[in-house]
């Protein structure tokens, strides 16, 4: 048997990909929203969490290391992720996170089946679909710093908490800003984060 957690915000689509799932006879499937998953998988220890990329609020970018927390026992869970092409930045950190499974969530539910077998034995599961996603992801304009700016910038801080949280002055924070908005083809800060988000970036 392979211990699969499902892991969704939408309740009735987590529900109806759950019943799916179990069909596959070899499948035992349970499933959680993000804010319960890491405690879920501490108490299930799963083989394969299969994850949705998308937070409740449709912007944040969900919590991927929290599905394995310390005191996990046993070897962690490989991870599959449900993805769309159009969120580059998400397909992004979901690979620099560990996962071995992408599925587009456009397709079909059986190429999620034939994903967790993948990923259960250690094997990578890439749908074709999610070529072009995985290509602009390679395009990123950002800078790792240039992303921690934005993401507290997001989060609603000021120049000055950011500078604060990131020890940098206040005149590096604004030029970081700067490079973002011409970066990202922003006319401001404000249509930096909405584009930044589309992306999947923040």
């Amino acid at each position: 048997m392979i211990r699969v957690l499902l892991v969704h915000d939408a309740c009735l689509v987590r529900s109806v990909l759950a019943e799916w799932l179990r069909r596959a006879p070899e499948l035992q499937v349970e499933d959680t929203p993000w804010r319960a998953a890491p405690s879920k998988v501490r108490s299930s220890c799963p083989d394969v969490c299969a994850a949705d990329l998308e937070c409740g609020d449709g912007h944040g970018v969900p919590p991927l290391g929290e599905l394995f927390p310390p005191g996990t026992a046993g070897r962690p869970p490989a991870l599959v992720v449900l993805a769309s092409a159009n969120r580059p930045g998400l397909l992004k950190q979901a690979a620099e996170a560990g996962a071995l499974g992408f599925v587009d969530k456009a397709g079909s539910p059986d190429a999620l089946v034939r994903a967790i077998r993948c990923v259960a034995e250690r094997e990578r599961f890439v749908d074709a679909s999610l070529g072009f996603g995985f290509l602009k992801a390679a395009q990123m304009p950002l800078t790792r710093r240039e992303l921690s700016v934005l993401s507290l910038a997001a989060a609603g801080e000021s120049v000055a908490e950011i500078a604060g949280s990131l020890h940098l002055s206040h005149g590096t924070v604004r030029n970081y800003m700067a490079a973002i908005t011409r970066k990202t083809g922003a006319r401001n800060r404000i249509d930096a984060i909405r584009i930044s988000r589309g992306e999947g970036w923040v």
